[in-house]
C-alpha cells in the first residue's frame, strides 16, 4: 500500500523572535525541516509540505517535494486540510507530522505506519487511526490521550480544554497521526473550532473516528524523539538531543571523544576509525575525517577533508574547500581556506593559507600568509614538494614556489621562485657599530653634561639674583 506524509511547516515561531520561519532554524547545522524530510523519504512514497505565505526559502529547502500554502493559520487541523487537493484521492495511508520534530527516527515512523495497517498487537480489528504518544517526565501543557479499559484511544483533549482528572493523565499526544487518506480528509472536513482557542485541532479527528466505530490506537515513542521547539530554549534542547545522538554514533563507529559533551558535530560529519577528538572541537557541515586522525582541542572544521594520519590543532581552523593530506600537520593558530596540503606537508604555527596548493613534505614557517585577495579578485598560490617557506613570509598571489625551493624568513614574494632556488625579498640589514643600547646611554649622559644644571647652554645666574 502506498503511503504519503503531510508535514506541517507553516509556523512562524513567534516566541523565537526571528524573521526566519520556525522550520528553518538549524539543528546540528541543518534546518529542522530537512531532518524530518530526510527521515520521511525513507518511509513514504509522497511528501507534501504545508508552508505559510511568504516562505520561499522553506519551499526551496524541501524541493523537489510538493508544497501548499496555509494562508491563514487557523490550527493544525486546518493546516493538514490544505494538502487535500493533492492527496484527497490518494489510494493509501497518509500521516501528518510536524516540522519542528527533527529528532523523530525512521523506525518510529515505520512503527506508526505499521500499527495503523496492522491494527493492535493483540490481533484485534484493524485500526482506523494510529497516533504517536509519549510519557514525558513533565507532561506540562501537552494534550492528553484518553483511553478505555482495553487501551484503545477514546479521544484526545487539549490541555486548555481538559478537566483536572484529564490533566492528571501521563500519556500525552505527540500530534503525529496516520490514517487512510480518504478517511483523514473526511474527518478533517468535519472538525470544528468550538474550543478555548477557536482553532481547528487535528487531534479532534480521534473523537470523530471513535464516533464512527473505528478503532484508534496509540503507538508510544520516546519523549526525546517527539520534542518540539517553540522557543530558543527549546531549540537548544533539541540541539542537545541531536548532539547526544551524534556523539554516541561517532563513538560506536570507532572514534574517541576525550570530552564528548564538549564536542559539537554536524548532521553529516563523517569520522573514520581510530580518530581522536580533543575537547571543545566544533564541526560545521561537510567534514570528512579518515582513519587515524588526531584533532586537538579548540579546533574548528567546516567543509573540509582530512586524510588518514593527519594531526590538526590545537586551535586550528579549517574552512570550506580545504583538504589536508595523509600525515600532514596543521598546528596552533593556523587557518586554511580552499587549501590543499599534500602528504606530509606541515604548517605548524600562526599561519594563514588561503587559495593555495602545498606540495608533499613542504614546510610552512610560522607567521606565513598567502596574500590571496587584492580587494576585487582572489588568486592562488602554488608551493612545490619539499619547499621550505621561512617564517614571516608573505606570498603575494598569484605566485609559484618551485619544488625544493627555499624562501628566506621575512620575505615578501611577488615573483615566481624556480625549483631548487633561494629567494630573499627583504630590505638589506644595516649595522651601526657602537649605536646599540650602551651607546645610547653614553650619548644621553654627554647630552646632560652639555645642558648644565640650569638647562641647555644656559649660564648660571649671578650671586644674589632672585
Amino acid at each position: 500500500m502506498p503511503t504519503a506524509a503531510i508535514i506541517l511547516a507553516a509556523g512562524l515561531g513567534t516566541r523565537m523572535r526571528s524573521a526566519l520561519p520556525k522550520a528553518m532554524h538549524p539543528v546540528a547545522g541543518r534546518p529542522m525541516i530537512n531532518h524530518l524530510v530526510a527521515a520521511c523519504e525513507q518511509v513514504f512514497d509522497r511528501i507534501v509540505v504545508v508552508v505559510g505565505p511568504g516562505m520561499p526559502a522553506l519551499e526551496r529547502a524541501v524541493a523537489p517535494h510538493a508544497t501548499v500554502v496555509q494562508a491563514e493559520r487557523l490550527g493544525t487541523g486546518h493546516a493538514a486540510r490544505m494538502a487535500a487537493p493533492l492527496l484527497r484521492d490518494f489510494p493509501g495511508d497518509a500521516a501528518v507530522l510536524y516540522a519542528d520534530n527533527p529528532l523523530i527516527t525512521v523506525p518510529t515512523i515505520r512503527r506508526l505506519v505499521g500499527r495503523r495497517a496492522g491494527g493492535a498487537r493483540d490481533g484485534q480489528a484493524e485500526a482506523g487511526l494510529a497516533l504517536l504518544a509519549m510519557r514525558p517526565a513533565d507532561p506540562g501543557r501537552y494534550g492528553r490521550v484518553v483511553q478505555d479499559a482495553a487501551g484503545d484511544v477514546t479521544r484526545i483533549v487539549e490541555w486548555a480544554d481538559a478537566s483536572e482528572a484529564e490533566r492528571a493523565i501521563g500519556l500525552c499526544n505527540a500530534g503525529v497521526v496516520c490514517a487512510p487518506a480518504a478517511d483523514l480528509f473526511r474527518w478533517l472536513d468535519a472538525v470544528g473550532n468550538d474550543n478555548a482557542k477557536g482553532e481547528y485541532y487535528l487531534t479532534d479527528i480521534a473523537g470523530l473516528a471513535v464516533a464512527e466505530g473505528r478503532r484508534v490506537v496509540a503507538e508510544e515513542a520516546a519523549e526525546a524523539e517527539l520534542a518540539g521547539a517553540n522557543s530558543r530554549a527549546e531549540l537548544a534542547q533539541l540541539e542537545a538531543g541531536m548532539q547526544a545522538r551524534l556523539r554516541a554514533a561517532a563513538m560506536a563507529g570507532g572514534a574517541t571523544l576525550t570530552a564528548p559533551e564538549t564536542v559539537f558535530l554536524a548532521w553529516d560529519t563523517r569520522l573514520g576509525q581510530d580518530v581522536t577528538i580533543g575537547p571543545n572541537v566544533v564541526f560545521g557541515p561537510g567534514v570528512a575525517v579518515e582513519d587515524g586522525v588526531e584533532i586537538r582541542a579548540f579546533s574548528h572544521l567546516e567543509g573540509c577533508v582530512v586524510r588518514s594520519g593527519a594531526v590538526i590543532g590545537p586551535f586550528a581552523r579549517l574552512r570550506p574547500g580545504t583538504e589536508v593530506g595523509r600525515e600532514a600537520h596543521v598546528g596552533n593558530f593556523v587557518e586554511l581556506k580552499a587549501a590543499t596540503l599534500a602528504e606530509g606537508a606541515k604548517a605548524n604555527h600562526l599561519t594563514y593559507l588561503g587559495d593555495v596548493t602545498v606540495g608533499a613534505r613542504a614546510n610552512i614557517g610560522a607567521g606565513t600568509i598567502t596574500c590571496n585577495y587584492d580587494g576585487v579578485n582572489k588568486y592562488r598560490t602554488e608551493i612545490g614538494a619539499d619547499a621550505f617557506i621561512g617564517s614571516d613570509t608573505a606570498l603575494v598571489a598569484p605566485v609559484k614556489v618551485g619544488a625544493r625551493a627555499l624562501v628566506a624568513a621575512g620575505s615578501v614574494i611577488t615573483e615566481d621562485v624556480p625549483e631548487d632556488a633561494l629567494a630573499i625579498a627583504r630590505g638589506r640589514q644595516a649595522t651601526k657599530p657602537g649605536r646599540g643600547f650602551k651607546g645610547k646611554q653614553g650619548r644621553r649622559a654627554d647630552d646632560r653634561k652639555a645642558e648644565g644644571p640650569e638647562g641647555p647652554n644656559r649660564p648660571a645666574p649671578p650671586k644674589g639674583a632672585a
